[in-house]
């Protein structure tokens, strides 16, 4: 029992851990572009982000859920406090290795992909929910090709509203505008990923036998909410260069359909209670609003880099999360 319970406040410690750096690594994609368009000075921005990101993670818990039981069964799974550790770790490894080069990578691909290689490595395939976990991947897939297209759309008919106004006019409104996106971004962004966290730690609750439903208790939601404003706090300002500049140049009016679009995308998973990575829909929204405004205008070696990076984050993470697992059985 004490072996347990030192293996679930370590999963704790590192969940609200990945939460930390989770605020510095996602959020910075969701105030890029205000940052970018200086609608907002980045101080400013990241401390509105931090506050938005804090309310939205105690808003909901449907995400949390889902995390909790439908990529593995946390009730089945034997030695859960070390496959979730082992996870994290891998998670949190990756997620630092992809912010030190400034690549905006998935947290949400790194975590899910982690869980499942870890707990493949101790149970081997037939411990996952695979009807869950198939779930989780469509919504991970999907949702940029929906943010992508959401962006083309909304671009295209703020081209069509706005096409008599003066340009000047334009930008000067729509940066006045963009204060608001940003904040609803971040909300948003709260009510997703900061329920990853939570989810990780009601399985290890539930696997050590300190809980017995996927309830999500208050001070799991309060530890979370508080670790991932603190780290968006700290802010992740190459990130915030790669999404808010180097995809295309963005102007106000270009920032506030990104943000409206991947808001919507985001939101909507959560009202169904699935995770999505803000990563991917942020990025994609932003390529669907430079493909309506002139497909050239798309720095397209950027993106291609940066795709690239979320197709081999999930069997990495996996991979890693696996090694990492076998590693500490030798010494737990």
């Amino acid at each position: 029992m004490e072996y347990t319970l030192i293996l679930t406040i370590l999963v704790v410690i590192f969940a609200l851990g990945f939460d930390f750096i989770n605020g510095f690594h996602d959020t910075a994609n969701a105030i890029a572009t205000s940052v970018s368009t200086r609608a907002l000075k980045p101080r400013v921005a990241i401390l509105m982000a931090a506050c938005m990101n804090f309310v939205g993670a105690l808003t909901f818990t449907g995400v949390a859920k889902t995390i909790t039981k439908d990529i593995v069964d946390p009730f089945a799974l034997q030695n859960g406090s070390l496959v979730i550790l082992a996870a994290l770790l891998s998670a949190i490894i990756w997620n630092l290795v992809t912010w030190y080069f400034g690549i905006p990578s998935s947290s949400s691909h790194a975590l899910i992909g982690s869980i499942a290689g870890a707990a493949i490595s101790a149970a081997g395939l037939t411990i996952l929910n695979y009807a869950g976990f198939i779930k989780i991947l469509e919504a991970l897939l999907i949702s940029p090709f929906l943010a992508l297209a959401v962006g083309f759309l909304m671009m295209s008919l703020f081209k069509v509203l706005f096409k008599n106004t003066s340009l000047y006019g334009t930008n000067k409104g729509f940066r006045i505008f963009q204060i608001g996106t940003a904040a609803l971004q971040s909300f948003t962004h709260g009510t997703n990923d900061a329920q990853k966290a939570m989810g990780i730690i009601t399985m290890a609750l539930i696997s050590a036998e300190l809980q017995t439903s996927d309830d999500i208790q208050m001070w799991v939601r309060i530890a979370a909410a508080t670790a991932m404003g603190i780290g968006t706090s700290i802010g992740g300002y190459k990130i915030i260069k790669t999404v808010g500049g180097k995809i295309m140049k963005i102007r106000p009016i270009n920032g506030a359909a990104a943000d409206l679009s991947s808001a919507l995308i985001i939101f909507g998973a959560t009202t169904i209670h699935l995770p999505v990575s803000t990563t991917h829909v942020i990025s994609s929204a932003i390529m669907g609003v430079g493909s309506a405004q002139r497909v050239k205008s798309v720095h397209w070696g950027v993106a291609k880099k940066i795709v690239i990076t979320w197709i081999i984050t999930l069997p990495i993470s996996a991979l890693l999360a696996a090694v990492i697992y076998r590693m500490l059985s030798l010494f737990f």
